[in-house]
């Protein structure tokens, strides 16, 4: 019996060490078409002088389905909703009553929402990033991704995996703002529902088309 367990113990470390972020990225790609999971969204932005910096925490739910939409529905502390359908952004800010869209096409190419939903698979993924393994933390398996187009404002992402299961991003952008999305609850499906991505413009709201 204690050979067994030590057998098993054993392979298990040995299939631990053999993963990694690229790995798992690439498994996440080819097995999960679809999912949904909570989030909790915390971004720090640089400190002024003779200040802290300022940190400002938000959670909600997340979905998904790749090629091209998904869906963060921001719930604290304010409401926010931010969908892409396959052709159009929209972001809506419910305190503001304001809708804002812009043709998803031109606008995702080299954001964090692409290493989710949009790319239909690594390798094309592989036309907009450099990716690299980072090193495992936090019980984790992590992917470096750097924009091959330096004049945007993103300047990496870290994803994190555990289990071939996608749970976090360590986003960095060109003005030193640190943002940190941590997944729970994921559930991988075959599709979600049309709806889902769908966004009905609220009576009365503000609409800028960019």
């Amino acid at each position: 019996m204690k050979h067994w367990i030590a057998a098993a113990t054993l392979a298990a470390i040995s299939t631990w060490a053999q993963a990694d972020g690229l790995t798992s990225l690439e498994q996440f790609m080819k097995n999960s078409h679809a999912g949904e999971a909570g989030f909790t969204q915390t971004v720090t932005s640089p400190a002024k002088e003779g200040q802290a910096p300022r940190v400002k925490t938000s959670s909600g739910s997340f979905a998904f389905q790749r090629p091209g939409k998904f869906k963060f529905l921001y719930k604290k502390p304010f409401e926010q909703t931010i969908v892409a359908d396959g052709s159009t952004l929209t972001l809506f800010d419910a305190d503001l009553n304001q809708v804002t869209q812009r043709q998803q096409s031109k606008a995702l190419g080299q954001t964090p929402a692409a290493l989710l939903a949009s790319a239909s698979s690594l390798q094309v993924l592989k036309a907009e990033f450099d990716l690299s393994n980072a090193p495992d933390a936090d019980g984790q398996h992590w992917v470096l991704a750097t924009p091959k187009t330096k004049d945007g404002q993103l300047k990496n992402v870290k994803v994190g995996f555990k289990d071939e299961q996608l749970t976090a991003l360590e986003i960095e952008d060109s003005f030193g703002q640190r943002s940190v999305v941590r997944f729970t609850g994921l559930k991988t499906l075959p599709s979600l529902p049309a709806s889902t991505f769908e966004f009905n413009i609220p009576s009365g709201a503000e609409v800028i088309r960019q």
